[in-house]
């Protein structure tokens, strides 16, 4: 059987719970928190501009060599001002389902992304996690963490954590 392996990041920033869902919860602004040498680019014509359970949203990634991969997914839980819940439909992973939460703090809110994940392929799928998918995930990531602090302002002292299993 596949193992599944586990993100987690945590980030504060000194925003209102309005700002912070307003701007995560639009699938447009994934590619301004996602690096250019992924070369995203989302494909779906009908995912609106607002998360909702059952939306489905389609990209193109090019995450080695260059070489383009379909990803489809579907939110399939909303909780407003909470969190949402994304799931690859069809993609580059056996499994992907993404927690993104919200919690309103002291000068701001704290987000909370936890991935859990399988990679295709057994022994070569593991083999290709621990030397490739995590470095990737890991700077994927650290750019959401980096981008999110300048687009949204930066919670003093803060580093970034991210845990990877």
């Amino acid at each position: 059987m596949a193992k599944a392996f586990t993100l987690k990041t945590v980030q504060k920033l000194p925003i209102t719970m309005e700002q912070a869902w307003e701007f995560f919860s639009n699938p447009a602004n994934l590619a301004k928190i996602t690096p250019s040498n992924l070369g995203f680019k989302m494909i779906s014509t009908h995912h609106g501009n607002k998360m909702y359970a059952g939306q489905i949203i389609e990209y193109i990634v090019k995450p080695l060599l260059g070489i383009p991969l379909y990803w489809m997914t579907e939110i399939t839980q909303v909780q407003h001002h909470q969190f949402f819940i994304d799931n690859q439909r069809y993609g580059p992973y056996s499994m992907w389902h993404h927690q993104h939460h919200f919690k309103a703090i002291d000068g701001g809110v704290e987000m909370t992304d936890i991935v859990h994940y399988k990679i295709p392929f057994g022994f070569i799928g593991r083999m290709g996690n621990s030397i490739l998918v995590k470095a990737q995930l890991h700077k994927i990531f650290s750019y959401r963490f980096t981008k999110a602090n300048e687009v949204l302002g930066t919670w003093p002292g803060q580093t970034l954590q991210l845990e990877l299993n």
